[in-house]
């Protein structure tokens, strides 16, 4: 089931590339605009990542309707009703309370190796003696463990949660238990759907990498990156439609799955 959620959302995603790279590029857009607000719009970009997702799977369920999809799908669920707008409000906080908790800690591991990190990889070739010093911090390490790690379990309980408060109208705390409980008892299937994502980007990787040495293009090779980049992004929260659907319908998985086109 979890490689379906998956190869589906490629299905799907194909039917409407267009669209849904658009809303990708669009809250890609609206969200840098944001951050450039001082104080508050780093605050607000995190906020919003719940509604990315539930965005998203209200465009791929539209989509499987042959309705329309539009960038206006990230805000509906902001149009509902006075009691799930405030419970989607509440769980957006709590989302951003949670991942800025997670950054200040892994920050305070790694002693602001990581930020320094990335800077010196902007830099290029002449930051490359610092470079190695960066990577050789055994803080780096630890605090890149704590991030991904604490980013990855707090995942879990917000992965369906926008969905149920939205549709089941769950209350927030609800929601987040009722997440958390069906990662758990659908686990083998992401196990296999984060299997599935690493050998299609491994694969894309060694493909791309492969052909353009062929070609004695390596330099080329960027100019692949973005893009694909951007069609897996994509295809990954088109997918978040068939994790839901997939741990909470109670209809069998081949009824709600995608015919072979």
């Amino acid at each position: 089931m979890g490689v379906s959620w998956m190869r589906d959302a490629f299905r799907l995603f194909m039917r409407r590339p267009l669209p849904f790279a658009g809303m990708f590029i669009s809250f890609l857009v609206v969200a840098l605009l944001v951050t450039l607000v001082p104080l508050v719009g780093g605050v607000i970009m995190l906020m919003s990542l719940p509604l990315l997702s539930l965005g998203f799977m209200l465009a791929s369920r539209a989509a499987l309707n042959d309705m329309p999809v539009h960038p206006g799908q990230f805000i509906e669920p902001l149009r509902s009703d006075v009691p799930r707008r405030k419970a989607m409000l509440s769980l957006c906080m709590a989302y951003a309370l949670g991942t800025v908790l997670i950054m200040s800690l892994s920050e305070w591991i790694d002693g602001g190796s990581f930020d320094r990190l990335q800077q010196l990889m902007a830099k290029g070739d002449e930051a490359r003696p610092e470079l190695e010093a960066t990577l050789a911090d055994p803080r780096l390490v630890w605090g890149l463990v704590t991030r991904f790690g604490l980013a990855a379990l707090l995942s879990v309980p917000f992965w369906h949660a926008p969905a149920l408060v939205y549709w089941q109208r769950q209350s927030v705390a609800q929601a987040l238990f009722s997440s958390t409980l069906a990662v758990w008892r659908c686990r083998g299937a992401f196990l296999m759907y984060s299997l599935a994502w690493a050998g299609v980007i491994a694969l894309f990787g060694a493909a791309a990498a492969l052909v353009f040495s062929l070609f004695d293009a390596r330099e080329m090779a960027g100019l692949v990156a973005m893009p694909a980049g951007l069609m897996f992004s994509t295809v990954f929260y088109v997918s978040l439609w068939f994790t839901y659907e997939g741990c909470f319908s109670t209809a069998s998985p081949q009824s709600t799955a995608l015919p072979a086109a």
